[in-house]
């Protein structure tokens, strides 16, 4: 991990200093891992922390400070000295600066001073989250916009951690705020990104499943079932799939950050589905893919990753497996997993992207088991194995949030809100909540629940994170009801000159 680190900007450690099947690609090809990507690098930080080495987290720390952009977020990936490279944004990657700047104060190794001089990055990432979640534009893949397992899960922790911050910095009204918002997308979860009664899930024989992302049309009007998925990296023609018949081990994010329990059925249900869709055995151990119909590997006859092909195993969802195991209790279980995921280590030592996991073809120097021609070492997957030997030393998973597992596995706190708002238009709201609506200025929010007979006035409130609310209540009103709104925008003394409506649902979903 230190060979990694940039001596020019310290604390900047890049993903890998490989290029993925370098091997076929020419000098002008300026791809590769020798970039940062802020969730490899607080991954990165996380697994210096575990090992103690507290002066490089620092560095780290001060090193996503200075790169951070003014809006908040982070660039999806950059240069060492912070000049973005690639174009997209992945709100983990603005969630993991936060979880991890919580987790050097939870290691005591930040000072007052430290803290509160950190306080405001993680003020201006928590914003930018409220704001602009809860669908990605990229999950952690960077492929598809939509509801992602693994991002909602990154997301809440992070904002529940920011509230903590905020508290001890005087901030309140933004920290009830975020918990406010973070439970209400925690209690969607399931709506957004849970399935039923599919094909597959008979197939497999379980109830349901969470799928790996469902796309941005999936409102509460909708469902995961309906839509479809971009998958990249495969030929056209194939290159869309249902949603609902596409699963990653990502949904373990949503144990691994204290959501849901490991032994929650939903939870079960998915294990057996990603078992029987992506595991492979090896006589070094198990693996996992990303997600069936992943294309990102090498073609079948071993050619090497030219934008196309087939996703291959990842020895980093061994890691991530064994942390679910051990969340579950199961640690003898997870220890066998920590020896299978250093076994799949080249003679070097080095953990590599993906393992070739078809028949051998010595001519291209690929063995079942053994690395392929992706990155190698891939630095995420060494700092996944370093916390993973923490978390067995400790008896517990050493970097799940203690806020998110407290609120929600400890005291079950649920939501009374729905939140309506211009980037995340609901359409129905469950009998008894609380319709929340959420603007970018101050405004009136005039309404009604009788198609205008009458109407009432609501001003909003400023929430602290440059978001007005105004909460409408909504308990004398029965399903197949609604609420109609448009707003007087108070800057300009202008109205909006359309209307919106939200219906009323039975309180069975949202």
């Amino acid at each position: 991990m230190r060979t990694c680190e940039s001596k020019e900007h310290p604390g900047g450690v890049v993903a890998s200093l490989s290029l993925p099947w370098g091997f076929a690609k020419g000098d002008d090809d300026l791809g590769g891992y020798h970039l940062i990507w802020p969730r490899d690098l607080a991954e990165t930080a996380g697994a210096l922390l575990a090992l103690g080495a507290n002066e490089d987290v620092k560095r780290v720390l001060s090193y996503l400070e200075s790169t951070q952009l003014k809006d908040g977020h982070w660039s999806q990936n950059m240069w060492i000295d912070g000049t973005p490279y690639w174009g997209g944004i992945q709100l983990d990657e603005t969630a993991f600066p936060i979880l991890i700047t919580d987790l050097a104060r939870r290691e005591k190794i930040l000072n007052q001073e430290e803290i509160k001089k950190l306080w405001a990055m993680v003020r201006r990432a928590a914003i930018y989250l409220v704001k602009n979640g809860p669908v990605a534009l990229q999950d952690r893949w960077e492929e598809d916009p939509g509801y992602s397992p693994f991002t909602l899960a990154a997301t809440i922790s992070a904002l529940l951690v920011a509230a903590d911050l905020a508290e001890k910095n005087n901030d309140k009204t933004l920290a009830i705020y975020l918990r406010e918002t973070a439970d209400c997308w925690n209690e969607k979860i399931e709506d957004w990104t849970y399935v039923i009664n599919t094909d597959l899930a008979r197939r497999i024989g379980v109830e349901g499943y969470y799928v790996r992302i469902a796309p941005p049309e999936s409102s509460d009007a909708a469902s995961p079932l309906n839509g479809f998925v971009s998958i990249k990296n495969r030929p056209p023609g194939k290159s869309e799939e249902p949603a609902s018949q596409i699963i990653s081990p990502d949904a373990l994010a949503l144990v691994r950050f204290g959501l849901r329990a490991p032994d929650d059925p939903r939870i079960i249900n998915t294990i057996k589905a990603i078992d029987a869709l992506l595991k492979v055995d090896t006589p070094k151990g198990p693996l996992w893919h990303r997600y069936n119909e992943d294309g990102y590997g090498e073609h079948s006859d071993g050619l090497a990753f030219d934008g196309t092909g087939i996703g291959r195993a990842w020895p980093l969802m061994t890691g991530e497996r064994a942390h679910y195991e051990l969340a579950a209790g199961r640690t003898k279980e997870a220890e066998k997993l920590l020896i299978s995921m250093e076994a799949f280590a080249n003679e070097s030592g080095l953990i590599p992207e993906q393992i070739w996991d078809s028949k051998d073809i010595p001519e291209r120097e690929l063995f079942f088991g053994r690395p392929s021609g992706s990155a190698m070492p891939l630095v995420w997957a060494h700092a996944e194995q370093v916390k993973l030997s923490r978390s067995l030393q400790d008896g517990y998973v050493f970097d799940m949030p203690k806020q998110s597992a407290e609120r929600y596995l400890n005291k079950n706190v649920r939501s009374p809100f729905s939140i309506w708002r211009f980037n995340h238009k609901s359409r129905t709201i469950s009998a008894g909540k609380i319709l929340r609506i959420e603007l970018l200025g101050p405004a009136v929010i005039r309404w009604s629940s009788n198609d205008w007979k009458s109407f009432k006035d609501t001003e909003t409130e400023n929430t602290g994170a440059d978001i007005y609310k105004a909460d409408l209540e909504t308990k004398s009103l029965n399903p197949d009801e609604q609420i109609q709104f448009t707003f007087l925008w108070s800057d300009v003394n202008r109205w909006e000159g359309q209307n919106y409506s939200v219906q009323i649902i039975s309180n069975t979903t949202d």
